[in-house]
Formats: C-alpha cells, sequence, structure tokens
C-alpha cells in the first residue's frame, strides 16, 4: 500500500500523447454516467409531450384486448393451462412491446448520444476481460472509502433530491389545480396527468444538465491525473518509441566508423577531389578502359570533407576547387555511381586538366577552377 501511494506521488508530469492514445486502445476513457443520465430522462420528457398521447390509444387496446375478449378465452387445468395462459401473456407483451417500441427507440438514441457527445467512443475487448484485482476485499475497501465513491454517493443525493423536487413541486401544482377545478371531470384526468409528467421531466432534465457539465469536468480532471507519469515512465518510453541513446549512439559510431574505412580505401583510387573547398568534397575516379564515365567513389561535408581532403594529401590525388561543381555534384551522385550526363563536359575539362598537370604539360585549368596544394 505504501510502495502505491509512493508510486502515485512519484506521478507529477503530464501524460504523452502516446500514453494517451494507449489508454484509449485498452478502453480506458473518461465517460459520465450522468449525461446519460440527463439525456434519457429529456428523451423520456419529450416522448410523453408528443409520443405518449399518440401511442396511448395502441397501448389501452392492446392491454384490454384480453379483457374484452375474456369470455371467448378457454384455459385448460393442469399444465395444459399454464400453456395456455402462457401463450395469452406472450401475445399481450409483444403487442405492448410493438406499442411502446418508439419509446425505446428514443431511450436508446439517447443513450447513444450521451456517448458520442462525450467524444469518447472506445470499443475494447480489454474492458470485458476478468480482472483478479476486482475479487480483492483489500482492493474493494480502498475502493469503497475513495474519493471517487464519495462523489459518486453525493451526485445520487444531488439526482434524488433534484428529481424529489421537482416532483413534489409539479404534483403539488397537479392536485391543487384538479382540486381547484371546477369543471374538472374525469375525462380529462389522462391528459392531466401526462401533461404534469412531462413538465416534471422536463423540469429534472433541465436541473440534470448543470450536474452532468460538473460530472464530466470531474471524470476528465479525475481521468488526466490517473494517466500522469513519473519521469522514469517517461524515460522508458523514450527509449521504447525512440531507442535506446546509447544503442543509436553506438550505431552511429559504428555507420561513421564504416564510411571512414570506405572513404580510406577509396579516396587513393580518386583521379581527382572536388572540393567547395571547406564544407564539401566529392572525389571522382575516371580510368582509360576502365570507366565509361568519371564515377563517384567518396563524398562527404565538413569533417568527412575534411578527412578526404587529408587523404588526397597522402595520395597524391589532385584537389581541384570548383564551388558550384562540388555542390551539384555532391547532390546530384552518389557513391559508386556514374557522374550525371549534364556534368560530364564540366568534370572531363577538369580530368584533362589533372592529366595534362601528370603529364607535365603547362596550361590553364579551367573557368571556375583552381588547383589546392594545402
Amino acid at each position: 500500500m505504501a510502495q502505491q501511494e509512493e508510486d502515485q506521488q512519484s506521478k507529477t508530469e503530464e501524460p504523452t500523447d502516446k500514453r494517451l492514445r494507449d489508454a484509449r486502445k485498452k478502453g480506458d476513457v473518461p465517460s459520465s454516467r450522468e449525461v446519460g443520465t440527463a439525456a434519457c430522462v429529456l428523451a423520456l420528457a419529450l416522448c410523453t409531450a408528443l409520443v405518449l398521447p399518440r401511442m396511448a390509444p395502441g397501448l389501452v387496446a392492446a392491454l384490454s384486448g384480453p379483457l374484452a375478449n375474456a369470455g371467448q378465452l378457454s384455459v385448460a387445468t393442469g399444465g395444459a393451462g399454464l400453456e395456455d395462459v402462457a401463450g395469452i401473456s406472450a401475445g399481450l407483451v409483444l403487442q405492448a412491446a410493438l406499442v411502446c417500441a418508439p419509446l425505446f427507440l428514443a431511450l436508446i438514441l439517447a443513450a447513444l448520444a450521451a456517448v458520442a457527445l462525450q467524444g469518447e467512443v472506445v470499443v475494447a475487448a480489454e474492458r470485458i476481460k476478468p480482472k483478479w484485482s476486482k475479487l480483492s476485499p483489500a482492493q474493494g475497501l480502498k475502493r469503497l472509502f475513495s474519493a471517487e465513491t464519495l462523489v459518486e454517493f453525493l451526485k445520487s443525493l444531488a439526482k434524488v433530491a433534484i428529481i424529489g423536487a421537482v416532483a413534489t413541486w409539479v404534483t403539488r401544482r397537479v392536485v391543487l389545480g384538479m382540486a381547484e377545478g371546477a369543471l374538472f371531470v374525469p375525462q380529462a384526468l389522462p391528459g392531466h396527468i401526462g401533461r404534469a409528467l412531462a413538465a416534471m421531466l422536463l423540469g429534472a432534465t433541465v436541473l440534470l444538465v448543470p450536474l452532468a457539465l460538473a460530472d464530466v469536468l470531474w471524470k476528465r480532471a479525475q481521468w488526466m491525473k490517473k494517466q500522469r507519469m513519473s519521469l522514469r515512465e517517461i524515460r522508458v518510453e523514450h527509449k521504447e518509441s525512440e531507442g535506446d541513446p546509447m544503442l543509436k549512439a553506438r550505431r552511429r559510431d559504428i555507420g561513421r566508423a564504416r564510411a571512414r574505412r570506405r572513404i580510406t580505401q577509396a579516396v587513393p583510387t580518386a583521379s581527382v577531389i572536388l572540393t567547395n573547398p571547406t564544407h564539401y568534397a566529392v572525389a571522382l575516379r575516371y580510368e582509360v578502359g576502365r570507366d565509361a564515365a568519371p564515377v563517384c567513389v567518396a563524398k562527404g561535408t565538413d569533417r568527412m570533407a575534411a578527412q578526404i581532403r587529408a587523404l588526397a594529401r597522402e595520395n597524391a590525388v589532385p584537389v581541384i576547387e570548383n564551388r558550384p561543381l562540388a555542390r551539384a555534384l555532391h547532390a546530384a551522385v552518389e557513391e559508386g555511381e556514374v557522374v550525371p550526363a549534364e556534368h560530364w563536359q564540366a568534370v572531363a575539362e577538369i580530368i584533362g586538366y589533372v592529366m595534362d598537370l601528370k603529364a607535365r604539360r603547362d596550361r590553364r585549368p579551367p573557368p571556375g577552377s583552381d588547383l589546392r596544394l594545402d
């Protein structure tokens, strides 16, 4: 118990979006039953005022049918008589149910509308799975004396008080109206009672709506409080969703090491290195008889570009500064791919210049290019 209280006190952080999504997937959503109560009472009020006057004749006919035809009904004795009574009762119940079907439909639609209005329509198998914790006496006592149970008790008292007050007020007015009405006749009693019942239900609805709104706010606040997380839970969730930072750093280090090994093997085979001069570096290879067109053997930016330049100096590979061409090739070609055709002329001029340098033929570099000796 103390451990649970300590864990609850450590949950001081607001829940993450993932925590809320997981709770909804399990069917754990804030839901107020008071909204459904208010919606059903309103539906009953509307049905009493609008549907019941049209439904009453059919209901009276269905219920009075067996009485009107009592002389024609025959009921045997013993087990056969029970079967006869069951058949008559089943027919009576079926007729009454058919007449009252609009009322039942209105109540069902009101309950569904109450759920939809709260914006949390979730169907989850997790909610119907048996949980042994609900059978624990200790957990039952804890729920019995919890703040949520106290709030539910106060809400029940409030509903009883509201409906009782409205019923008392409406009944008093009806009785006084009947006593003071000199022309009141018994035939008007059903209509009078129907109007009074509709007024009572409408009044109860008006008073139940604020209670339902307050309960919605309370339920959502309690739900958010229950979904709060500790710093440890947030770190664990971050690791699960984003991956362990140490493992990610290790994978990055392995990737960089592989890239360095690849560059260390590729740069010595290059014919020329094109630079930006410091942010980009592209190593190109062109060997007559081997390559149909220049091939990119390595490329990199910033630190990787500096490593390519350093390897080029160590292996006497010419480094040519051509800023627009270096940027264009870095964006257009991947390692191991042939240089795109639209760059062939510019690359061919640079490679031709490099070949002339190796053959000790003095010539000017191509426009926009400069030999780097650093």
